[in-house]
């Protein structure tokens, strides 16, 4: 009777025993396990006849260390992580130019260049402290797009959380105690499957129609006037292309036009004598892949009805001046009436616009403006855009430094009224004459808000063409807005072709792991090994006595003793 309530108290202890033990072991875990979880954004993977560039891998799995590391440090199994506001160009450039070891490199962005910023928004912010940044991202997207890099690449934006572990990293670094194995720090995990081609990449313009009004003398086809912008981006991260003024403002501008016109247009008394065709393109950064295959859809009759198309390039940070890019002579008639007409109206609204001439290389398949694309149909087209000189293949096509935050709406109203004043003038035939048909305050006025609106929904949507499904919801959204405005709305779907391979796996979670020291394994062992033995001891003596204990520890006897 006194066994029983004797061995429920040693089970009870034992038990109480067991769980102190797996409370120090999972506070142990606590102090060596995850710190945060970040959000990143994978730099583009991508080839160009064949040509890897980009980052090649998306797994991540090392220690981290900031650029405050020692000279002599092999980086080889370590990512660096580097603020845009700390970077030294030059160290980019070495590594990348030598091919030096890497882990890998995690670029930190300031807040200003998250399509989620809220702050300064449409201010069109040019002041000293923000320009500086701008121009380091522009040439370190420029630098990572053209490099074939063998180890991961992502970007993230500043916080609470990774600031302080960049504080904590640097710290390690100064001190020149770097990540290892041996003296802990942190550890920078991406699980990440191996990026895969994307198959047949989908293009889709989106085309809409406004028919003129025909009379019953004309029994010709009437001429067309064909308003069009591309609408899809390409940077260094796919996922955080949203290309707020490339081209999103040529977006916002085509709506806006076709709203303004779809009134116009509503009431047979006031519907001009030309067709109005606006089209959606994709493929911009691609030589306007879309947009070439886009006009050879059209029939004969189509094309050859095309008075002149007018193509709408970022046209949302300028300030006193805008160009009309062509590709015909300055001394073309058509030429010279589509200058005139936009040059009377920007003078009017107080700015300048000037004509830029480029001729066309038929045999050089580099196309850099879109306009472009029409004139080697012979169809009359100019570009208008805030840009003097066309961008090399793949620059300022709506990369990291293309946010929101660098874009005013107020500057895209002008160019809106630019337009379609320009238009105007020309469908009703009042060249020359100082005739506002879209003054302020009337109901044909530019609506601030809703090109405001527009704005916002581009500045948060990356639109890299073959990272856009078939029937994205955003293909789909502009399609609805212009089913809205105009009438015979289509969908043109093809594929991508060309010298371009893409990859997938664009954007991924970032786990940091606080990760102890070797020297702090080996303490927690030693507490852990000596805790057992007490409660060993412990349990012994309260079951069997101290004479059963110390029995464990005496040496047996011989076996010689044994026999005799």
């Amino acid at each position: 009777m006194v066994m029983a309530p004797r061995k429920h108290r040693e089970r009870e202890m034992l038990f109480d025993s067991v769980i102190a033990l797996v409370f120090i072991l999972v506070a142990c875990v606590d102090l060596c396990d995850g710190a945060a979880v970040v959000d990143v954004y994978r730099l583009i993977q991508y080839d160009m006849s064949g040509v890897p560039f980009g980052s090649r891998l998306a797994s991540l799995n090392h220690h981290a260390a900031s650029l405050h590391f020692s000279p002599h440090t092999d980086l080889s199994r370590t990512v660096l992580l580097i603020p845009l506001r700390e970077l030294n160009m030059s160290f980019v450039k070495e590594y990348i130019a030598e091919s030096k070891p890497l882990g890998g490199l995690i670029f930190l962005l300031p807040r200003l260049f998250s399509f989620e910023n809220k702050d300064g928004k449409g201010s069109n912010n040019r002041d000293g402290s923000t320009e500086p940044l701008r121009n380091v991202l522009a040439e370190l997207e420029q630098i990572l797009i053209h490099a074939n890099l063998p180890y991961p690449v992502y970007f993230a934006f500043e916080d609470d959380n990774i600031d302080a572990v960049l504080a904590d990293i640097k710290k390690n670094d100064v001190t020149g105690q770097p990540a290892t194995a041996t003296t802990g720090g942190y550890k920078f995990v991406v699980s990440a499957a191996e990026p895969r081609k994307v198959v047949s990449p989908p293009i889709t313009n989106i085309q809409g129609w406004l028919a003129g009004l025909k009379t019953d003398d004309d029994a010709h086809q009437l001429p067309t006037i064909a308003i069009v912008a591309s609408y899809d981006t390409f940077g260094a991260a796919p996922a955080l292309s949203v290309g707020s003024d490339s081209n999103g403002s040529g977006i916002v501008a085509l709506l806006e036009v076709a709203r303004l016109f779809s009134l116009l247009y509503s009431n047979p008394k006031t519907r001009g004598q030309y067709n109005l065709l606006f089209g959606l393109t994709s493929g911009g950064p691609y030589n306007y892949n879309g947009t070439r295959k886009w006009l050879r859809s059209f029939d004969q009759r189509l094309r050859e009805s095309i008075d002149y198309a007018i193509c709408l390039d970022s046209i949302g940070s300028w300030e006193n001046e805008l160009w009309i890019h062509v590709s015909k002579p300055p001394e073309n008639a058509f030429i010279k009436k589509i200058v005139e007409d936009f040059s009377s109206v920007a003078e009017e609204l107080g700015f300048k616009v000037n004509l830029k001439h480029k001729k066309i290389n038929i045999s050089n398949p580099r196309v850099a403006w879109e306009h472009e694309q029409f004139s080697r149909l012979r169809v009359t087209a100019a570009t208008l855009s805030e840009l003097s000189t066309a961008p090399e293949l793949l620059e300022k096509a709506g990369g990291l430094v293309d946010s929101r935050h660098f874009v005013n709406e107020a500057t895209i109203v002008r160019s809106v009224k630019l337009i379609a004043e320009s238009l105007a003038r020309h469908i009703y035939g009042h060249q020359g004459k100082n005739i506002q048909i879209f003054a302020d305050n009337t109901n044909l006025a530019v609506n601030p808000s809703y090109v405001r609106s527009w704005l916002d929904v581009l500045s948060q949507t990356p639109r890299v063409a073959p990272f856009l499904s078939k029937d994205d919801p955003f293909v789909m959204a502009l399609k609805k807005e212009l089913e809205d405005h105009t009438d015979e709305v289509n969908l043109h779907k093809d594929v991508l072709e060309g010298v371009f391979t893409f990859y997938d796996s664009t954007r991924a979670k970032l786990n940091i792991y606080q990760v102890a020291s070797v020297t702090f394994d080996l303490l927690l062992l030693l507490v852990l090994g000596s805790y057992l033995i007490v409660l060993f001891s412990f349990l012994v003596i309260t079951t069997r006595g101290l004479d059963d204990l110390i029995s464990l520890f005496r040496r047996p006897p011989s076996r010689k003793v044994k026999t005799a």
